[in-house]
């Protein structure tokens, strides 16, 4: 496997790359994929490779963490083949599920082991685009991802079509084929939750209205006091745990965004009527220690070290730890042994929390996929 990682930022020259890549990840700030003609450039030069990637909160590039850049990653296999498919939000209705379900059906089946996907971050709900795509490849494909991200603004993303080119309120995805490779993942959070569980009475998919029997909004802000005048950007720092049953493992949800007329707010995945949630609030070494412990599960029954390694963690973290937020790359690096690190800080992460566990939409984590040749 070789790979070569650059930085492009405004005052950056032409790009090029000493061998041709088969796969782009590109990472980076929205405004500037959309101004700057690099990918443009990387297409027209090598016209058979394929490109993932998407707008950010933050761009990670080996063990920086970085804003208003361009993270480029070229990557050529020895025995590894990919292939791509993409779905536009308005061809199938705006239903996640049914966007799931075509991105895969477009991914050829033999061979398939691996699935990596992107998505805009605030017209997809994640919850039921990994349903779809969960549903499409059955349990012996492995999924892994996460939504666009647009700095604290929640006004647009983008992501970076197979063919390079940018586009928003779709989704694409990467299908990856080989003996020889090698796939780690593991998704972890850190959040301490505070307070009693409280039940949805009231919402529908990915909207809630009413907690307790209470309009959901004013009750959030009750909780958030003065903060509450700067939703939805600072309920990133007041996640909710939500669990459906008694015998699942609680899940976390992040606010997308508020309806005053409606008192509802709307989340990355979905909150079932019947649900129970409860207020979490951040411990900066916990989430460093759920950083590492992600890094962990991402390695259990690898034999060798990655090469090759994709982090996607939240926004909320990134707010929360402020300059501290290199520790939880360094500790994640650290565990796997250096590889080459790139990923993107999101609006929802898509893994499973293990092996032997589902893809699920998480929000407020770290996820890692582990990439390795033999």
């Amino acid at each position: 496997m070789e790979i070569k990682q650059l930085v492009y930022t405004n005052a950056s020259s032409t790009i090029t790359f000493p061998f041709t890549p088969q796969l782009f990840f590109v990472f980076g700030n929205r405004e500037l994929l959309e101004k700057s003609d690099v990918i443009a450039q990387l297409a027209t030069l090598y016209p058979d490779s394929l490109f993932s990637g998407c707008s950010t909160a933050g761009e990670i590039s080996n063990v920086s963490v970085k804003d208003n850049t361009i993270i480029i990653t070229g990557i050529r296999f020895n025995d590894t083949t990919v292939s791509s498919s993409k779905v536009a939000l308005e061809d199938i209705q705006f239903s996640s599920i049914e966007a799931g379900k075509k991105l895969v059906s477009q991914l050829p089946k033999e061979g398939l082991k691996h699935v990596f996907v992107v998505s805009d971050g605030l017209k997809v709900n994640g919850t039921d685009l990994v349903k779809g795509m969960a549903e499409g490849l059955g349990s012996e494909v492995s999924l892994t991802g996460g939504l666009a991200g647009d700095g604290s603004h929640f006004a647009r993303t983008v992501i970076i079509e197979p063919d390079g080119n940018i586009a928003s309120e779709t989704v694409a995805a990467i299908g990856f084929y080989g003996e020889n490779l090698a796939i780690g993942f593991g998704s972890r959070g850190g959040w301490d939750s505070f307070g009693l569980d409280r039940r949805v009475t009231r919402s529908r998919e990915n909207i809630l209205f009413e907690i307790d029997g209470e309009p959901a909004l004013d009750l959030y802000k009750s909780f958030l006091g003065d903060k509450a005048k700067e939703l939805p950007a600072s309920g990133l720092l007041f996640p909710l745990s939500m669990r459906d049953s008694e015998d699942r493992a609680p899940v976390v949800r992040t606010i997308l965004g508020i309806n005053e007329d409606e008192k509802s707010l709307t989340f990355a995945g979905d909150i079932p009527e019947g649900s129970f949630v409860r207020l979490m609030k951040a411990n900066n070494d916990r989430l460093i220690n759920g950083a590492e412990e992600a890094a962990q599960a991402a390695s259990e029954g690898l034999e060798n070290s990655p090469e090759f390694a994709i982090l996607v963690s939240c926004v909320g973290r990134k707010l929360v730890l402020k300059q501290m937020v290199e520790e939880e790359v360094e500790s994640v690096s650290d565990v796997l042994g250096s590889p080459v690190i790139t990923g993107f800080y999101s609006y929802g992460e898509l893994a499973p929390f293990n092996r032997n566990s589902l893809c699920e939409l998480h929000n407020q984590t770290m996820t890692v996929t582990t990439f390795r040749e033999y």
